[in-house]
């Protein structure tokens, strides 16, 4: 567990997959992968992202953190696990999740939004607290809750764009988690893999400067 935590805390960058098609998830992980971003969650909003999760495996195996998003409760859990995800993503605090989840070992990524929520699901066992919508907030909220709970993972997720990923690193955030984007429907169905690669510098280029500015 700890492997896939500090590998995503590393790079500092979550890539949210959510398409209509995971059909070409392979060649569009390669093509994060060449910029540099390691963790990619495919969202069970498709039912076929345990076989993406599982496709991508296979191909990169140890090279790429597989992660399954949007898992409203233990069962898909259990079934993003068995097909080989490295972190579960919630969009709210489910403590049945999180108790099947570290009963594997495998991290999770919890949503909440209140201090009350965060709180909460950090002391349940969250490995990080997915900071959902972090567009209603922005980067100052973060900041603000950072400062009483300084040892709470956060990962804002929700809007998160070029103009404010540094804002939201420097306001505290352990990475961020960035959906359309980095990867959205038109570029994958044009199979733009030179695009996705571009964005996703562009990405860790703007964590980095911000982690050492």
């Amino acid at each position: 567990m700890e492997i896939a935590v500090n590998r995503i805390e590393a790079t500092g960058i979550v890539a949210i997959v959510r398409l209509s098609d995971y059909s070409a998830a392979v060649p569009m992980v390669e093509a994060l992968l060449k910029g540099g971003i390691e963790a990619v969650e495919f969202t069970y909003t498709n039912p076929g992202a345990g076989s993406a999760i599982e496709q991508v495996k296979s191909a990169f195996g140890a090279d790429i953190l597989a992660g399954a998003g949007t898992v409203l409760d233990p069962e898909t859990a259990r079934d993003a696990i068995l097909h080989g995800a490295d972190f579960v993503v919630t969009p709210t605090l489910k403590r049945t999740t999180i108790r099947l989840c570290r009963r594997y070992s495998v991290p999770t990524v919890i949503g909440a939004f209140t201090p009350t929520e965060i709180l909460a699901a950090w002391e349940h066992g969250a490995t990080f607290v997915k900071v959902f919508p972090a567009s209603s907030v922005g980067p100052r909220y973060l900041k603000d809750v950072s400062g009483p709970l300084p040892q709470i993972r956060l990962i804002p997720t929700g809007g998160v764009n070029l103009k404010n990923a540094a804002d939201f690193i420097r306001a505290g955030a352990s990475a961020i988690a960035v959906g359309s984007n980095l990867v959205d429907e038109q570029t994958v169905s044009e199979r733009n893999w030179a695009s996705v690669t571009s964005r996703a510098e562009a990405f860790l280029t703007a964590v980095q400067d911000a982690r050492s500015g």
